[in-house]
């Protein structure tokens, strides 16, 4: 799961394991993963190789900047005035979010630093349409897939209930190319 989820750490995957039937501490998470000389998650982030970049972008790449007018980013430095130009050069008009965007209340502003840091923060967007099908995959993945630490590291809404089986093929559900990951039991 580490090496599959780079930026995941020791709370979410014992949250993961923990939908499989596995009860174990993040410290047994971390001890495990330096047997195996897995850096922990803040190291890992940096660690994204080309292959994977591509293949997380594979589902947002195709048919980018068709039928879109405008491009909506944020202040980060990699949208450069040549990146910009060359999205001005498809007809397409990039927008720069004002600075200190959102201004909203604290869980608005939580919500908005999860969709970031887990998707759009690793996906370039090319116009609304792809921005679109990134918000509608991690909002399934928000909702029934993913571990809420702050309510007790459960899922919200799964999509089956918890049988805390510890048999049976584990498998990975996939959206957006592997960039958000599910594991789960099959059901028996």
């Amino acid at each position: 799961m580490a090496r599959e989820n780079i930026d995941w750490g020791y709370d979410r995957i014992v949250g993961a394991m923990a939908n499989l039937g596995y009860t174990l501490s993040d410290e047994t998470v971390g001890n495990i993963l330096r047997r195996n000389g897995i850096p922990p998650a803040p190291e890992r982030k940096h660690m994204t190789t080309w292959t994977d970049f591509i293949r997380a972008h594979m589902s947002v790449l195709a048919g980018f900047l068709e039928s879109c007018r405008y491009l909506i980013h944020d202040r980060d430095t990699k949208f450069t005035d040549s990146f910009r130009a060359i999205v001005k050069s498809s007809h397409v008009e990039p927008l720069k979010l004002p600075a200190r965007s959102p201004n909203l209340n604290a869980f608005a502003e939580r919500w908005v630093k999860s969709v970031k840091d887990d998707c759009l923060s690793k996906l370039i967007l090319f116009g609304e349409t792809s921005l679109r099908h990134a918000l509608r995959q991690y909002l399934l993945h928000y909702h029934a897939e993913r571990n809420h630490q702050g309510k007790d590291n459960v899922l919200l809404f799964p999509a089956t209930p918890a049988k805390n089986r510890v048999d049976g093929p584990v498998r990975c559900k996939e959206r957006l190319g592997g960039l958000l990951n599910y594991y789960h039991r099959e059901a028996a």
